[in-house]
């Protein structure tokens, strides 16, 4: 455990203190969230408040009310204690940075820590102390609307960015005025949700739960995250709220995790929906029993665990622990000492530090997926100078609001700046812009704007289209069962590259798009989802040059929707599909015996690989990868593995470099997967760099759940990559020996 969530002596005092001064009633009352006023203090709140039975309030920003609540908290109820503050600050505050699936790309811890504590920062200004956030769910169908909230498909990248993210709130000293609890969410397995639909069940095998799903939550928990929330759906029947081997089993007593756990919202009654229970006292036992400490916005402990305890169905040693959870997290917050908010003591939210700070974020979070050669140069970074005419076309190209994404209840869009009004900024008066929408919104099927948009093309050096999805389309309860650009959108690029026109395609999206049929005709992609306030600006930084890309998929992009699943730590079946094998129903002739194709696993309709594989992403340059070497071909099992590869930047602009490294378990008591991401190194190169990068992987690492689900390395032959993402193919080989 890290320092962050050590235990000092004197807090378990105070809590064992106050546990000997409070009623049942009143122990039951901390355990209750309830939602905010929306800036006001009804009579009711404030007297459940002066009668200690809210332990906490969702869903309040107005400054003077969370004090005027904290206020009745500590100074009219009979035991002083303050509240838990709480808020979905999900990418941002007022100033919004891009979602989390756009942090990812940039691969960078530092920039996602960045983005956290500004969000931090301005979240405590209005009294807020604790946000439910980072989402650390493994996020393979993006259908699941919710994707845009995590960090992709990889166990490992995601449980680098869940630590970084954890900091970023937090900070280093929980007790500051700008700290705020961090809740890493959901608990567990929700991103397998069946279909990609919200809420859905989840059928997650034991191994793929404890090697896939887990590990980013272990990760969190390494890094002091302060609460857990549980997750909606259930893992092979058995509801997550519900779900005791996960939350004392596994989270308390494998891990040692000795926060908070909260319910999400409603999910304590919904065991009743699930069918685990007959009614909502079921309920409330079921939930206290597995291990949920706070009930969010539904009230069955409010109404039942009184009984239940009574009647002994709970005991009291429980409810007194979940109640020291509850506590214990107000101490380590300091809200004893500082439950007051004082906003003049904060900087100004959507400040110049603020903003900068959304922008160069967005920068290193903005992919490039192609960038083809027009007259004999690459396309991009256009050159400003050699422009005279710039059509910029589609309906997110000058809206601040969308560009913003899911998750922005406090996002100020006065602080946006949009693709047109950055363009408008960055270009000399001597560029004119030609601007037409195309369709009205992402989603519209209506094409009259197609003949103004083909004429501002027709008539442009250059046409910037700047299609995807509106931010509605994505996030908590947006699943999409077709995820190709939606509305008459695929037609309208159809339309203006038909005029002959370079065209640059920039997506933004909260959600893995299948653009297999405009990726490859326009002269240029760029893959932006939403960027957050200052999208518009990073963009353009990146279109003329005064950034350079850096980003890459944290997830796989496919060509259909059909391919879903498709990610790239898949396991090889014993019929893998090849070159050889793979044909195309257009390939077979009619009334062909069923022998006569493939017999390997693989779509007649699609080819299997995917659009652009995970970690893919350009720059503008180019970088040669030597093939990986080892400094041992066999190690021991308590060893470390030293791989290197030598880099050479090709081109004559500096570039920074995402260097990945996979491995593969060739032979296993259980199946293993083609790769496994286990590192990964930001690396600047200049023009004409030439360097040796390092990997120091300990063999402990390369463990996993066997045949007798226990975790273990398991001697044998492995493969390893260095590489620019995962569909690579040339390895190294080593072994590790018992």
């Amino acid at each position: 455990m890290s320092e962050l969530v050590s235990t000092p002596l004197s807090v378990e005092a105070r809590i064992r203190d106050l546990l000997a001064q409070l009623s049942i009633e009143e122990k039951i009352g901390q355990l209750q969230q309830v939602q905010g006023g929306g800036g006001q203090v009804s009579d009711d709140l404030a007297q459940a408040i002066r009668d200690g039975r809210v332990g906490s309030v969702i869903n309040e920003v107005h400054v003077d009310t969370v004090n005027a609540l904290q206020h009745i908290a500590v100074r009219e109820s009979r035991h002083g204690i303050p509240l838990l503050i709480g808020r979905d600050v999900i990418h941002g505050f007022a100033t919004v940075f891009p979602i989390p699936l756009g942090q990812a790309s940039s691969w960078n811890p530092d920039a996602v820590e960045r983005g956290a504590r500004v969000a931090a920062t301005e979240a405590a200004a209005c009294g807020v102390n604790w946000t439910f956030a980072p989402m650390i769910d493994i996020g393979r169908d993006p259908r699941w609307g919710r994707v845009a909230e995590g960090f992709g498909e990889d166990p490992y990248l995601t449980g680098v960015l869940a630590a970084a993210s954890v900091r970023g709130y937090q900070g280093a000293d929980l007790t500051a005025p700008d700290a705020i609890a961090a809740c890493a969410k959901h608990f567990v397995g929700y991103g397998a949700s069946e279909s990609g639909r919200d809420y859905n069940t989840t059928n997650i095998a034991p191994r793929e739960l404890r090697d896939v799903h887990l590990p980013p939550f272990e990760a969190a928990v390494q890094a002091g995250v302060a609460s857990i929330m549980t997750s909606f759906s259930d893992i092979d029947g058995i509801p997550a709220s519900a779900n005791g081997p996960l939350l004392t089993g596994i989270l308390r007593e494998q891990w040692g995790f000795d926060g908070l756990v909260v319910s999400d919202w409603d999910s304590i009654r919904q065991l009743a929906i699930h069918g685990l229970t007959a009614d909502d006292r079921g309920s409330a036992q079921e939930a206290a029993i597995a291990g949920v400490d706070m009930e969010m916005a539904s009230t069955t402990y409010a109404d039942h665990l009184a009984d239940l305890v009574r009647d002994g169905l709970v005991p009291v040693e429980r409810l007194d622990a979940m109640v020291a959870n509850v506590l214990r997290m107000k101490l380590r917050l300091g809200l004893f000492e500082r439950a007051m908010t004082d906003p003049s003591t904060f900087p100004v939210a959507g400040n110049v530090e603020h903003l900068q700070a959304a922008r160069e974020v967005a920068q290193e979070s903005i992919v490039l997926l192609r960038n083809s050669m027009h007259d004999g140069e690459y396309l991009l970074p256009l050159a400003a100078g050699a422009l005279t005419r710039l059509a910029v076309i589609g309906p997110l190209a000058d809206d601040p609001y969308e560009q913003l994404g899911t998750w922005i209840f406090d996002g100020d869009a006065q602080h946006s700046r949009t693709v047109l009004g950055a363009l408008r900024e960055a270009l000399p008066d001597s560029v004119q812009i030609e601007v037409a929408q195309g369709v009205p919104n992402t989603r519209s099927q209506d094409t009259s704007g197609f003949d103004d948009a083909v004429r501002a093309a027709a008539n442009a050096d250059v046409a910037l289209l700047v299609l995807g999805e509106e931010s509605i389309l994505s996030g908590e309860a947006h699943c999409r069962a077709d995820i190709a650009l939606p509305g008459a959108q695929e037609a309208l690029v159809e339309a203006i590259v038909a005029t002959g026109t370079p065209v640059v395609l920039v997506v933004m999206a909260g959600r893995a798009l299948a653009l297999e049929r405009v990726a490859h005709r326009v002269h240029a992609l760029l893959y932006a989802w939403h960027p957050g306030s200052m999208g518009g600006a990073a963009i353009v930084d990146l279109l003329f040059g005064a950034a350079s890309p850096s980003a890459r998929l944290p997830v796989t992009l496919p060509r259909a929707t059909g391919q879903i699943p498709i990610y790239y730590a898949h396991k090889n079946t014993g019929k893998p599909a090849t070159p050889e094998t793979v044909v195309s129903m257009h390939d077979i002739h009619p009334r062909a015996p069923q022998l006569s194709v493939g017999n390997t696993s693989f779509h007649l309709d699609v080819d299997p690989s995917p659009l652009y594989p995970f970690g893919f992403g350009l720059t503008y340059t180019y970088v040669e990868y030597e093939a990986p070497s080892l400094r041992l071909a066999e190690v021991s099992l308590d060893g470390t593995v030293e791989i290197s590869a030598t880099l050479t930047n090709r081109g004559a602009r500096a570039a920074d470099e995402v260097v990945q490294l996979y491995v593969r378990d060739l032979v296993g008591s259980a199946t293993r997967p083609v790769k496994e991401l286990k590192g990964f190194q930001r690396v600047h190169l200049a023009a004409g760099e030439r360097r040796t990068v390092r990997f120091s992987l300990p063999v402990a690492q390369l463990a996993f759940h066997g045949c007798d689900l226990q975790r273990a390395v398991e001697p044998g032959r492995f493969h390893a990559w260095i590489a620019p993402n995962a569909g690579t193919t040339t390895s190294v080989e080593f072994s590790v020996r018992s």
